[in-house]
């Protein structure tokens, strides 16, 4: 796929544009499944406390850092992995309120998205409202 870029002139959804975002995912999952491996390494490592109050705090905050980056890495692969699913399902690259195409620019962009810009839109003004109106 080296030098390959969807294209809008390909039919949607391609055998050859599946093989893309696969590939594009599969490679961002072994990125992060090797940095929650290192991440995991330092906080195991960790347990020597210096007994240098500044040490301390910076041993801390390395060790939040992680835990943080940890925690963000598990639902980006999460993301990932539902989207390799909707790959084998044949329903990626389509949004999931309205059933129609995602879009190539979109999915280029983020590769993630489970929904059509106008989806998203209409997702969000409604969070927005529930949340300031409290409704849940």
């Amino acid at each position: 796929m080296s030098g390959y870029r969807p294209s809008e002139q390909e039919p949607y959804m391609h055998p050859r544009q599946l093989a893309f975002f696969q590939e594009r995912l599969l490679s961002w999952r072994r990125m992060l499944q090797s940095e929650d491996y290192l991440s995991l390494q330092r906080l195991r490592r960790e347990k020597d406390r210096s007994s240098d109050p500044i040490d301390q705090g910076v041993q801390e905050s390395e060790q939040h850092f992680d835990f943080e980056q940890r925690c963000r890495n598990l639902k980006l692969l999460e993301q990932i992995n539902a989207a390799l699913e909707r790959i084998e399902e044949g329903t990626y690259g389509f949004c999931e309120e309205s059933g129609e195409e995602i879009g190539l620019r979109r999915l280029v962009a983020l590769p993630l998205a489970r929904c059509s810009i106008e989806a998203q839109e209409s997702i969000e003004r409604a969070e927005r409202f529930r949340r300031q109106n409290n409704l849940g």
